[in-house]
């Protein structure tokens, strides 16, 4: 009799088992793979299943964040819900809207960040739709470049963070990075971003700076409280410039030539 009783209780938990491996997951794992010092913001929006005629008031599908305290408590992986119900509506993960961002100082504004997005629809178009591979990974690239100019009246060094799409060879292309997915893609799949970092800086503004041969030089303008500072072809009249470290600097990089 006892050994009946654990056949039955093994055949039951194998039955309960195989009836949980048959049915889809209702997550996916988002990632990135970024440069050192690098990180991701994720907020996560959802509407309502097609044909569906249910409305929320904002405050019942506020959107979930991920990695809000992004300089302190970054985590990578991101667990995603599918589809949810939220009082009686029926709701679809729609797109994630993403902030890349990297600090290039130690003060708290000293930082910069640029957009990407996944994109979620049922009429997604073949050609935009993100293939996965036998691992279930699928991943979609972009390049982030430092751009840096000068602020305020110490000519204060400032950097902005200008993130692209590449195109098939590795280029970088005009549009934001981005990824795009049917919704029956995703349960149980990996939808990673892979961001590079350009090897070289560059001006945020034409012809404010000068490339010389160890670096970048600041153009002086009308005289050094002069805001916007052009060259305007005058190409031997420099200014100093201050990096947000404190440091008087002639030259960009490596402050000193």
């Amino acid at each position: 009799m006892k050994i009946q009783l654990k056949s039955i209780v093994l055949i039951s938990a194998f039955a309960a088992l195989g009836g949980c491996q048959g049915k889809p997951p209702n997550t996916f794992k988002f990632t990135a793979d970024l440069p050192p010092g690098f990180a991701y913001v994720a907020a996560v929006y959802y509407v309502p299943e097609k044909g569906q005629t249910c409305t929320l008031d904002r405050r019942d599908n506020l959107a979930p964040v991920f990695n809000s305290k992004w300089r302190t408590d970054y985590k990578p992986d991101a667990e995603i819900t599918i589809r949810k119900i939220v009082k009686g509506c029926p709701l679809v993960v729609r797109r994630i809207e993403l902030e890349i961002n990297s600090s290039y100082g130690k003060t708290r504004g000293d930082f910069s960040g640029d957009e990407a997005m996944v994109f979620i629809r049922d009429d997604l178009e073949e050609q935009f739709k993100g293939v996965f591979n036998e691992a279930g990974e699928s991943t979609f690239h972009g390049q982030c470049e430092w751009w840096f100019r000068t602020s305020g009246k110490p000519r204060i060094l400032r950097k902005i963070l200008d993130c692209r799409t590449v195109d098939a060879q590795g280029a970088r292309a005009y549009g934001k990075t981005f990824g795009a997915f049917n919704p029956d893609q995703l349960p149980g799949k990996t939808v990673r971003m892979k961001i590079t970092l350009a090897a070289d800086e560059r001006p945020a503004i034409k012809d404010t700076w000068v490339k010389v041969t160890n670096g970048w030089k600041r153009c002086m303008g009308d005289n050094f409280e002069d805001q916007y500072a052009f060259c305007y072809g005058n190409y031997t009249d420099f200014s100093t410039f201050t990096m947000p470290d404190g440091q008087v600097c002639t030259i960009y990089p490596g402050c000193t030539e």
